[in-house]
C-alpha cells in the first residue's frame, strides 16, 4: 500500500507505516494544486492529512481508497465527494482531547489572573501589583460547557479539580450521564450562557453548528464573563463576539478564529486581535508532543487494519441506514460459484444488494452469507436459488424493521 503524507507526521509514525509494509511518501508542504498534481503522479492508495484540504478533484483522480484525517475534525475534507466516489474517510477521535482541554483551562486561568498582561508590563519594566490583584478566582464559580464530546469531558474533569460548578448543554447528554459526571444538564446553549461565569465551546463543525454561538448567546452572557473557544472559529459569529467584548466587557480566550492565515502566512490581520479583552493562541490546541504521538499511532492503526482486513476504523462516511428492507441468509458449502449463482439470480430480478458479508466456519467446509436487499425476493426466486446449486444448505428471508 502506498501512503502519501501531506502534512507533518512524526518520524516514529513513518517508521511504523514502513514496518507494516507500506510504501511511504512524506511531502508535508503539498497543498492545493501541488497536492492534486502529486496524487495524479504518485497514485497513492491512502492519503493522510492534518490541516490540508482534500478537494473533490483530488478524490476524483481515482487512486485514493482511504483518506485519514490525523485529528478529530474532518471539515477540511470533501466528505460528500468521497462518499459519492466510494472513498473511505476516517479520523482519529479523542487522541488530542487532553491537549485541547489543557489549553482551554490554561486560557481560563490566564483570563482570570491576567497572566499575559502581567508579563507584558513586567517586560516593560512596570510593577502594578494593585491592578493585578483583582482576580475573582475560579473556585466556586460556574463553568458552562457547550458540547460534551471527548474534549468536553476532559474539560469537565479539570474544571471540577479547580472546584468549579459545571453546567453543560449537549444534544447527547442525558440526565443519567449528567448525574454520573456530577454536572448540571441545561436544555439549551442560551441557558448555559445565562448562568455561567465562563463558557467553553467544544462542538464539531457542521451545517447545524455554524454560528451556533451568536448575538443572542452573547446577549445572554453575564457582563464581564469569560468566553473560550478551542474548537472551530466557524462555530462563532465573530462580529457578535467583538461587539460583546466592547459593550459587555466579555473577555475571550481564543485558539481559533473566523479567518485564519494559511500555514505559510506569518501575518494575522483579524481586528479581534486588537481588542484588549482578547487572550489568543495560534490554533495550537492539539499541538503537544503527546497528542501528536497518540494521533500518529492511531492513524497507523487505521491504515494497518484497512490493509489487513479491509475494515476502516472510525469511518465517518458510511451510511447509518441503507434502503435494505430484508435479510437473505444463505448457509452453503464453501465452493466456487455459490455466491455468483445467488447474485446472478438476484440481478435477474433487479434486486439490489445493499450490504453483504460471507463468514467461513472452522475447517473451511461451510460458510454463511448474509445479504441485505432493497426488496424482498419472491418465494419462487428463493426456490430457484436453492434448486440451482447443490452446495446451498439452507436459505431464509427475514424482514428488517
Amino acid at each position: 500500500m502506498h501512503v502519501l503524507l501531506a502534512d507533518k507526521f512524526p518520524a516514529e509514525g513513518i517508521r511504523a507505516l514502513e514496518e507494516i509494509g507500506c510504501r511511504v511518501t512524506s511531502e508535508p508542504g503539498l497543498k492545493d494544486d501541488a497536492l492534486l498534481e502529486a496524487i495524479k503522479q504518485l497514485r497513492p492508495d491512502t492519503l493522510v492529512v492534518r490541516s490540508t484540504k482534500v478537494t473533490a478533484p483530488m478524490l476524483e483522480t481515482g487512486s485514493l481508497a482511504l483518506v485519514v484525517r490525523a485529528g478529530a475534525g474532518y471539515n477540511t475534507i470533501d466528505v460528500e465527494a468521497a462518499s459519492r466516489l466510494g472513498v473511505f474517510v476516517a479520523n482519529c477521535p479523542g487522541k488530542n482531547s487532553v491537549a485541547v482541554a489543557e489549553l482551554a483551562l490554561g486560557l481560563l486561568l490566564a483570563l482570570d489572573r491576567r497572566i499575559v498582561d502581567n508579563t507584558v508590563d513586567l517586560r516593560a519594566g512596570k510593577w502594578n501589583k494593585s491592578e493585578y490583584s483583582k482576580a475573582a478566582g475560579l473556585m466556586g464559580r460556574t463553568l458552562g460547557i457547550v458540547g460534551l464530546g471527548n474534549i468536553g469531558r476532559e474539560v469537565v474533569r479539570r474544571a471540577q479539580a479547580f472546584g468549579m460548578r459545571v453546567v453543560v448543554w449537549s444534544r447527547s447528554l442525558t440526565n443519567e450521564t449528567a448525574e454520573e459526571l456530577e454536572i448540571q444538564r441545561m436544555d439549551s446553549p442560551l441557558e448555559v450562557a445565562r448562568v455561567a461565569d465562563a463558557v467553553s465551546v467544544h462542538l464539531a463543525q457542521n451545517a447545524e453548528t455554524k454560528d451556533i454561538i451568536n448575538a443572542e448567546f452573547f446577549e445572554a452572557m453575564k457582563p464581564g464573563a469569560f468566553f473560550i473557544n478551542t474548537s472551530r472559529g466557524e462555530l462563532v459569529d465573530q462580529e457578535a463576539l467583538e461587539r460583546a467584548m466592547r459593550e459587555k466587557s466579555i473577555r475571550a480566550g481564543l485558539d481559533v478564529y473566523g479567518s485564519e492565515p494559511a500555514a505559510t502566512d506569518n501575518e494575522f490581520k483579524d481586528p479581534i486581535a486588537q481588542l484588549p479583552g482578547l487572550y489568543g493562541t495560534h490554533h495550537i490546541g492539539a499541538s503537544t508532543d503527546q497528542a501528536q504521538a497518540a494521533i500518529a499511532e492511531e492513524a497507523v492503526r487505521i491504515v494497518r487494519t484497512y490493509q489487513e482486513t479491509g475494515q476502516v476504523l472510525h469511518c465517518v462516511n458510511l451510511a447509518l441506514r441503507t434502503p435494505a428492507c430484508c435479510l437473505l441468509t444463505v448457509r452453503h458449502q464453501d465452493r466456487v460459484g455459490v455466491l455468483a449463482h445467488v447474485l446472478s439470480k438476484l440481478r435477474g430480478e433487479s434486486i439490489n444488494v445493499q450490504e453483504m458479508e460471507n463468514v467461513v466456519f472452522e475447517g473451511a467446509q461451510a460458510a454463511c452469507a448474509r445479504l441485505r436487499l432493497d426488496r424482498q425476493p419472491p418465494e419462487k426466486l428463493c426456490e430457484e436459488i436453492c434448486e440451482g446449486s447443490e452446495y446451498i444448505l439452507s436459505l431464509t428471508v427475514t424482514p428488517l424493521e
